[in-house]
């Protein structure tokens, strides 16, 4: 049986696979931008955005730690984007959490590039300072033509400033690319800029997820008319693309989410010959790789 924790949770509550552990600690609900085509996590009409009340907030931090203080050892703050609050407010919650969870070690959060437009590297370092560990920034691409057709509300050059203040701030980056999400007329040039974001940042931490659309893509055609999901072999050719542009010294990388057709893991520079040779094989012999992603096989 799981414990009841005393902090109110507004449906669907999601975060990034690696947080699976973590405390979910919501200071805002849903996501400031919400105009991304391609996303339907923060659509439904309870997730319109809004910023937590502060004193609710810092309630539950107190609240929980009485409770599970010396048990959690990260924190995730939710929504889409609860970067995007104030460095004033911020401080406050990553200051509670010091007092009331001391066992705690890593605080992450989801974050927009936008979000960081009017932080300066001071401001983020105050917050590094305080125990703010990882943001986690959809890049999806490095094109800009791919980020118009989205609305994604981002450039490349946007998003490489965003990830290059974190640097500076001593946060570490974790940086997701969506494989498959400029269609076949757009793959090679997303899967080169891509490259090239990644290149001029070095995240500590890279992830690629194929792009689905569980709830049908009206939304996503209506600024994408002309694109077609990627085949198999289409994504294995882009990914290998990707691959083999990167010129990384030392990034975690996975491809393993349940949408991926073939699983990837490794450390890059290092593995990036062993990586590639996967995604070659996979492309020279379709049938050695999976026949369905994971979300098909029920995984």
């Amino acid at each position: 049986m799981f414990p009841v924790l005393p902090i109110r949770y507004v449906e669907p509550v999601y975060r990034p696979p690696s947080e699976a552990e973590s405390l979910i600690l919501p200071l805002t609900d849903g996501c400031s931008w919400n105009r991304c085509t391609f996303c339907e996590m923060y659509t439904a009409p309870q997730k319109h955005f809004r910023a937590r009340d502060e004193a609710e907030v810092l309630e539950s931090i107190e609240r929980t730690g009485e409770r599970f203080g010396s048990a959690i050892r990260r924190v995730f703050l939710a929504d889409g984007d609860a970067l995007v609050l104030p460095t004033r407010r911020l401080l406050k919650v990553l200051n509670a959490i010091r007092k009331h969870l001391p066992a705690v070690r890593r605080v992450s959060s989801y974050c927009l590039p936008r979000n960081l437009r009017k932080k300066s590297v001071e401001e983020l370092g105050e917050l590094a300072a305080a125990g703010l560990t990882i943001a986690y920034v959809g890049a999806e691409s490095g094109d800009d033509e791919v980020l118009e057709r989205v609305d994604k509300g981002e450039t490349h050059g946007s998003t490489l400033d965003a990830l290059n203040k974190l640097r500076a701030a001593g946060i570490q980056r974790s940086v997701m690319i969506l494989n498959g999400l400029a269609g076949p007329d757009l793959s090679l040039r997303h899967a080169d800029h891509s490259a090239r974001l990644v290149n001029a940042t070095q995240p500590e931490y890279l992830a690629t997820l194929v792009v689905s659309f569980p709830l049908g893509e009206e939304r996503f055609r209506g600024g994408f008319p002309d694109w077609r999901a990627l085949s198999q072999h289409e994504l294995f050719v882009e990914m290998e693309h990707f691959l083999a542009g990167l010129e990384l010294e030392r990034t975690v990388f996975r491809s393993d989410h349940a949408s991926n057709w073939l699983v990837l893991k490794g450390t890059l520079g290092a593995d990036k010959d062993r990586l590639l040779r996967q995604v070659r094989d996979a492309i020279a012999n379709p049938q050695a790789a999976a026949l369905r992603p994971a979300w098909a096989r029920g995984l």
